[in-house]
């Protein structure tokens, strides 16, 4: 496996992945809507432990009572999410990777707030919230 790299639109901030991600998908929650003011943010989910940012450190928002937004304090892009009760693993929105084509979405999350003039057309798994299991 290929090092992953990625970072901001401006350059001051870089990351390396040493692993794919296990995971991928597009978020619709309405943090994310509005993070990224896209209806749906495209999200690659990597371990913390083969993540690291090997140039700057962004600036983190604490945007809900379990998760914060990394984000480049200069030019303001949107970079990730963690969960602060699972530091194990970090969410990196796919487009700032430098091939995003390498995080191939596999599934919609959030969609009880996936905006109705916003459709999809893949066939991808949906999910009303993150967990399969809360889905029923």
């Amino acid at each position: 496996m290929a090092l992953l790299t990625g970072g901001c639109e401006c350059g001051a901030i870089r990351y390396e992945a040493r692993e794919a991600p296990f995971d991928a998908g597009w978020c619709h929650c309405r943090i994310c809507q509005r993070i990224s003011g896209a209806p749906a943010q495209p999200w690659a989910l990597f371990a913390a432990e083969a993540f690291a940012y090997a140039r700057g450190e962004p600036r983190v928002y604490h945007s809900s009572s379990f998760g914060e937004r990394h984000f480049c304090g200069e030019c303001g892009a949107s970079l990730g999410f963690r969960l602060r009760e699972n530091p194990t693993e970090i969410s990196i929105n796919a487009g700032t990777l430098d091939d995003p084509s390498l995080a191939a979405p596999r599934k919609h999350i959030w969609t009880r707030s996936q905006v109705s003039w916003f459709a999809t057309a893949d066939d991808l798994p949906t999910f009303l919230e993150y967990e399969p299991e809360k889905d029923g």
